[in-house]
């Protein structure tokens, strides 16, 4: 049998081309291994496969489930998240091509929590560059872990709000095809195929998507996506996965959104119809897992992945930067073109070993891992013209690396059959590195700094009831200075990590029909990263605090009759900076008591269910409260036509309707209406008004044979 799980496989397929040879290839190959017993690849879980295992976490835990995702139809991973407790979204297109995930108040503006798939980082780059310019498709899902508290002391770096873990799915015998039609020019298929050898210790599959859409507002995308997985069992204690992974989507997508006049007259063309946000990204993950004896485990995943991230945009007319065509306002564009390019590179090597024993007179649960990462980004920029877009001269050109080494132990100390404690502590060291190509040696072209942070940590669950369980903790966390920041200016700013102390604690219970979970939490979170004031030799500083707190609160209820409902909300009265912030001329800058960006006070979420026989439906209500977008609080949106545009965002409510039914065991058909209520919002402001998509049908069938 082959346990547990992270995930890899197999060596690099280039382009488009080699890529469907490769899928057609499996999928003709696959089905002829013929199907033995369960097998489950090695992978490093967040949460945990069996159960019980959310009980054993001293802090709040969601698992979005394959049955949740097949009941909600969630286009992307983004959407997926939304209804969980304390998370916030903004959903700034259809294809949620970049991230933008926030939890507990911090901004989803902000890159403060840890996003995973099978226990591998997502971001490009957490020390060079931490922009979350991948966003990993749910097509190839199978489940979503999310983890709050103590217990995320296991992961790093930026894990202030958390950790968010997407597990991927496990190849299953024979082939799968489904394919998608919606609003917009909507169009997905996608292919899955897997087989396992005679003896059962072996499988190896694929799944490959390709959807593209006009989206609304014209913002257009094609996406492909393939992801191959093998594994193997060597022997009768260990375990080999693999897995690989290429992605491209090419989007047409800015950072401009639409005026005020064109909102409320609920214009649906493209604020910036030639810009394009480009990516392309390769990943191999290799997983081994090592069963020492009944009681001592060792997993080791092994990582590598590329990416490129081209975005280009137009500017605007000089002294002239807008127009107005047919009674609306609309961006005018000049000829000149700027390439914001990023390619990105990470090798990786997490180990972590798991030991049950009896010491201290009580029963034992110890952890204890190490991380080596190496990390590199170039970051260009060209300059262009409207006649050649997409080459140029070149104005930027920086060589940012970061090498990262970390440390983390564990105990469980299981006390009794109700009580059990586990303190733990991380320890990150980091160095990074700045290079700009265009300087030579002899002027000075490299800046170099070097960072080391401990984190402790200690969380405690108590079964008061068979249906109450209390848990809580208090751990430290943080999130590095980016090379940007660190090194700005080739200069070592001296900067140290920001840090939160995060403090949680509840309860929460389940049986056959009823689950449960009540949370309070609050973040202190310091020595953020601001501009350094008139006085000082330094661009950046450490210096700012925020406070965030507040309560989650789940509930679920599954009825005898087919109906079930599941429902939460998240307040946050506390999102808000402490102390007055400065302006390098000494001027306020932010003053005390305003709220954090993109943190709204109130999140609610509501699905009602309805399962019998084949047919299964939902109705989804997803609520957000107001949001300012900017740290002044500004109320009234105002347009600015040279930067970005500010004011609150109102609170919205939107409905989704789904079903799906299985006319046999092969053939189901499913459908949705995304935004039934058609809620005209504002979903962001950058420059621009970013709106909510528009309600759209879709509708689709999968066939398995």
């Amino acid at each position: 049998m082959i346990r547990k799980a992270v995930e890899p496989t197999l060596p690099a397929v280039p382009l488009r081309r080699s890529r469907l040879c490769l899928a057609v290839a499996a999928t003709l190959y696959l089905p002829a291994m013929a199907a033995a017993t369960d097998v489950v690849l090695p992978r490093i879980d967040v949460v945990g496969e069996h159960t019980a295992a959310a009980r054993q976490i001293p802090g709040a835990v969601t698992v979005v489930s394959k049955e949740s995702l097949e009941l909600t139809q969630p286009l992307s991973t983004e959407a997926a998240l939304k209804a969980v407790p304390g998370v916030v979204i903004k959903p700034e297109e259809e294809s949620a091509v970049v991230a933008n995930i926030g939890i507990r108040g911090l901004s989803a503006a902000d890159y403060k929590t840890l996003i995973l798939e099978d226990g591998v980082p997502v971001a490009p780059g957490l020390f060079v560059g931490n922009g979350r310019y991948y966003n990993p498709r749910v097509q190839r899902m199978e489940s979503i872990e999310v983890l709050k508290g103590a217990a995320s002391l296991r992961y790093g770096p930026n894990t202030i709000g958390g950790v968010i873990n997407y597990k991927t799915k496990t190849p299953e015998p024979g082939v799968s095809l489904s394919g998608r039609v919606g609003s917009h020019g909507y169009k997905e298929a996608t292919i899955e195929a897997g087989g396992r050898s005679p003896s059962g210790d072996a499988l190896a599959g694929l799944a490959f998507t390709e959807a593209r859409s006009d989206c609304f507002q014209n913002k257009g995308f094609e996406m492909q996506d393939l992801m191959l997985k093998a594994g193997m069992a060597i022997g009768d204690n260990q375990w080999l996965g693999a897995k690989f992974t290429h992605y491209e989507n090419d989007a047409n997508i800015s950072y401009r959104g639409v005026f005020l006049d064109a909102f409320r007259a609920g214009a649906d063309f493209n604020p910036a119809p030639d810009d394009w946000f480009l990516t392309e990204r390769n990943s191999f993950d290799i997983n081994h897992e090592w069963a020492i004896d009944a009681d001592t485990t060792l997993n080791t995943l092994l990582y590598w992945s590329e990416m490129n991230r081209d975005y280009w945009r137009f500017g605007t007319v000089g002294g002239a930067p807008t127009v107005v065509v047919d009674g609306l306002t609309r961006w005018n564009f000049s000829d000149s073109v700027n390439g914001n390019n990023r390619a990105f590179e990470r090798l990786g090597l997490d180990s972590r070993l798991n030991i049950r024993h009896d010491s201290f007179g009580m029963r034992n649960e110890t952890e204890l891992g190490i991380r080596v990462m190496e990390e590199e980004m170039i970051d260009q920029t060209i300059r262009a013209d409207r006649a050649t877009p997409r080459t140029g001269t070149l104005a930027k050109d920086v060589v940012d690396s970061a090498t990262s080494y970390a440390f983390f132990a564990q105990n469980r100390f299981i006390v009794d059959d109700r009580l059990a404690i586990t303190p733990g502590v991380r320890v990150e060291h980091y160095e990074q590195t700045r290079v700009d190509r265009r300087k030579p040696e002899t002027e000075g072209n490299r800046a170099e700094t070097s960072n080391t942070e401990v984190m402790p940590g200690v969380g405690v669950t108590f079964q008061v009831a068979p249906m109450a369980q209390l848990y809580g903790g208090v751990y430290k966390a943080f999130g590095p200075a980016l090379n940007g920041d660190a090194l700005d200016g080739l200069q070592d700013q001296q900067l140290e990590a920001e840090r939160s102390i995060n403090f949680e604690i509840g309860v929460r219970g389940n049986n056959e029909r009823l689950r449960y979970e009540l949370t309070a939490f609050r973040m202190d979170f310091d020595n953020q990263i601001i501009p350094a004031n008139s006085n000082s030799e330094f661009q950046r500083t450490n210096g700012g605090k925020t406070l965030h707190q507040g309560l989650e609160a789940a509930i679920g209820y599954d009825f005898a009759n087919g109906f079930s409902v599941d429902a939460n909300a998240t307040w946050i009265p506390d999102a808000e900076f402490v102390g007055d912030r400065y302006k390098a001329d000494g001027s306020i800058d932010i003053p005390d008591g305003n709220r954090v960006t993109y943190a709204p006070e109130w999140v609610a979420n509501l699905v009602l269910a309805y399962k019998s026989g084949p047919l299964k439906t939902a109705l989804s209500v997803n609520h957000v409260g107001e949001q300012f977008t900017d740290t002044a609080n500004s109320v009234a949106i105002t347009e600015n036509t040279s930067g970005f545009f500010t004011g609150r965002v109102d609170a919205y409510t939107t409905v989704d309707l789904t079903a799906s039914y299985a006319i046999n065991e092969q053939f189901t058909v499913f459908g949705a209406v995304k935004n039934l209520t058609d809620e005209h919002y504002v979903a962001s402001l950058r420059q621009g008004i970013y709106v909510g998509p528009e309600r759209a049908l879709e509708v689709g069938a999968r066939y398995s044979f």
